[in-house]
């Protein structure tokens, strides 16, 4: 089964960006659907983005949608999120999600089997 290993967290200034990765062991990365979420203290567990296995197809929450891009590598075996404009808002864990692909939806963390430890971004003013 897949494992995932997401890094790139740390802390930023608001109005940076981020690329996030999260890296996937196993031969089957690229039958998976690919999610990212986050979670903020005292908050739950949110869908932020996600892409099909080809990558051509990508949904984001409207909270980042415009400012956040989920992009994958099969070859790499690796899914990114590039985040741009970041605000204190989005202070979370964010979460690699791995699940195989039937079509969609994507935003349900139903969907998704496998889970990364999380990484945490943090924004400050």
């Amino acid at each position: 089964q897949v494992q995932l290993v997401e890094s790139g967290g740390g802390l930023v200034q608001a109005g940076d960006s981020r690329r996030l990765s999260c890296a996937a062991s196993g031969r089957t990365f690229s039958t998976y659907a690919m999610g990212w979420f986050r979670q903020a203290p005292g908050k739950e567990r949110e869908f932020v983005t996600a892409i099909n296995w080809s990558g051509d197809s990508t949904d984001y929450a409207d909270s980042v949608k415009g400012r956040f891009t989920i992009s994958r590598d099969n070859g790499k075996n690796t899914v990114y999120l590039q985040m741009t404009s970041l605000k204190p808002e989005d202070t979370a864990v964010y979460y690699c999600a791995a699940g195989y692909d039937y079509g969609g939806p994507y935003y349900r963390a139903t969907a998704y089997q496998r889970w990364g430890q999380g990484t945490q971004v943090t924004v400050s003013l």
